[in-house]
Parts: structure tokens; sequence; C-alpha cells
């Protein structure tokens, strides 16, 4: 659980960052696109970060934008992947 705990923390430690701004963290279900917290670019500064932070790598083609537009599903993502 500690584990899960201390990923969660630095995905949204990197949300964070990548958005450049705190309020991502309120935002767990809600859609980073529409909210404009993510675009294009953003959106590939996140899949270099992940693979930076966690060592997935998620090519950009590999896995649908609905699928990766919240962060609690980027998330799982990253989870699937470790």
């Amino acid at each position: 659980m500690a584990e899960q705990d201390d990923v969660r923390i630095r995905l949204f430690d990197l949300l964070e960052d990548v958005t450049g701004d705190a309020v991502v963290r309120d935002h767990e279900n809600d859609d980073l696109f529409e909210l404009g917290l993510l675009d294009s670019m953003a959106a590939i500064e996140l899949l270099v970060g992940l693979e930076d932070e966690f060592g997935v790598s998620i090519a950009p083609t590999e896995v649908p934008r609905e699928e990766m537009n919240t962060p609690n599903k980027i998330l799982e993502q990253v989870r699937r992947r470790l």
C-alpha cells in the first residue's frame, strides 16, 4: 500500500510540474484537457516525465487520449506498467 501511495504522490507531483498548477490535485477524475491543464505539447512532456520518473514508456499512439485524460486514468496506466 505504501508503494502505491508513493506512486500516486510522485505522479501528482509530476502532473503539477507539467501543468504548472497545483489545482490538478483537486481534479482526480476530471478531464485535464477539458480543464485546459493539458494540451498536446504538455501531454508529450508528461509522457517523457513518466518515463523519467517511473521508467515506464508509453508511446503517444499507444493509448487513446480518453484512457489518459484524468489523473486517475494516468495513474492506472502507470501502475499497469510497473
